[in-house]
């Protein structure tokens, strides 16, 4: 199978699908984060080092780029709830720093939604989740993902190029009983370029934003250093802009 790199610059600047493969891209906090911080959202940015910190007003609802040595990239991204702003968090979304950033945009686009939600209804958005877990994952189904169940209930779903992943389990909680979780990943599944966990009581709404832009068409701009090389001969160049 020819190359289509082969020709290619490292750094010139490429348009490709699908994204569980196009790599992490650039990690810019603005278009990561939506949150309001020139309003009434704090941000805490010591140093690109130590990462950043954005926190909503109420206190409930933290996101942060933190270091973890134990990741690829050596940050993650990890975003968390609580119902008692100084007790454990209710639920959480930990992301490898090589996770696609588009992904984690839309995302947080999605959680800005729900927490805007929340503050002006008298209904608890981000802590009572009242969509179906199938929303999450009955797209993946039409999109030719394969589907696997084992007796214990645990759902696995796999691209078709077999180089992406979703789990879905139930697990038990302390306050709302069963509950889904769920892991993401791409790359190889013994070794994949990024992971993504949404633990359980985690809003269904997050994790369908996060799948809806899992699948969606429109190419993802990376250069082509940037693209992981074990799956290069499975991504697919839309257009590519002059050397």
């Amino acid at each position: 199978m020819p190359d289509p790199f082969e020709d290619l610059d490292l750094d010139q600047t490429v348009r490709v699908l699908p994204r569980h493969l196009a790599g992490p891209g650039t990690a810019d906090l603005r278009a990561i984060w939506p949150f309001p911080c020139d309003d009434d959202w704090s941000l805490h940015q010591p140093s690109r080092e130590e990462g950043a910190v954005a926190c909503s007003p109420c206190l409930r609802l933290r996101t942060g780029y933190v270091p973890d040595p134990n990741r690829r990239g050596h940050m993650q991204w990890i975003t968390a709830a609580h119902r008692d702003p100084f007790g454990p968090a209710t639920w959480q979304i930990t992301c490898d720093a090589t996770t696609p950033v588009e992904l984690l945009g839309d995302v947080h686009s999605e959680l800005l939604d729900l927490y805007l939600q929340h503050r002006h209804s008298d209904k608890d958005h981000l802590f009572q989740s009242q969509t179906p877990a199938q929303k999450a994952y009955v797209p993946l189904l039409a999109h030719g993902w394969r589907h696997t169940i084992k007796t214990d209930g645990t759902q696995t779903f796999l691209a078709p190029d077999a180089l992406g992943g979703m789990q879905h389990q139930y697990n038990r909680t302390l306050s709302s009983g069963l509950a889904p979780s769920w892991r993401v990943w791409g790359g190889q599944p013994d070794n994949p370029d990024w992971r993504v966990q949404f633990s359980p009581s985690t809003p269904v709404t997050l994790v369908a934003a996060f799948t809806a832009s899992l699948l969606a068409t429109e190419p993802v701009e990376r250069t082509v250093k940037d693209i992981p090389f074990s799956t290069r001969q499975h991504v697919s160049i839309a257009t590519t802009t002059a050397k």
